[in-house]
């Protein structure tokens, strides 16, 4: 199963634009609730995830976790609160306020935000966005 995020267009009469400059302030992002996915929001700040590349911000509650997944278009993000925890080839790598990560190739991985406080991301999608669940193997009968 594919989500593809159609509802999510930016709210372009909420931007402050000028020229080739676009400000919003904190106050003024759009948080909306990702549909069937309890405990993860999303404010586009540019572009439209359904039809291509885009700016946008994601926060997922405190204990929020996915099971192994993968987006189709390169992706990047910057923690901006809490600590967002991805398993990639099976190693935990916690990621704290501040730090950086880039999957290409539709790159494997979990994801966790750590409970006691929210995780927000600063998101820079090449594409569409989805989330394309891994089917994981059953694990092996004992004899």
């Amino acid at each position: 199963m594919t989500l593809v995020l159609a509802t999510f267009a930016p709210h372009a009469a909420d931007m402050k634009k000028s020229g080739n400059t676009m400000l919003v302030p904190a106050s003024d992002v759009k948080w909306s609730d990702v549909p069937n996915f309890p405990g993860v929001k999303m404010a586009v700040l540019d572009g439209d995830p359904a039809k291509g590349a885009h700016h946008s911000m994601l926060k997922f509650a405190g204990g929020f976790a996915a099971p192994l997944h993968h987006h189709s278009s390169d992706h990047s993000g910057t923690v901006v609160a809490g600590t967002l925890v991805l398993t990639v080839d099976g190693k935990e790598n916690r990621l704290p306020a501040g730090s950086y990560f880039s999957f290409k190739g539709k790159g494997k991985h979990m994801t966790k935000c750590e409970a006691g406080t929210d995780c927000i991301l600063s998101m820079d999608v090449r594409g569409k966005w989805d989330v394309v669940p891994e089917k994981t193997e059953p694990a092996a009968k004992k004899k």
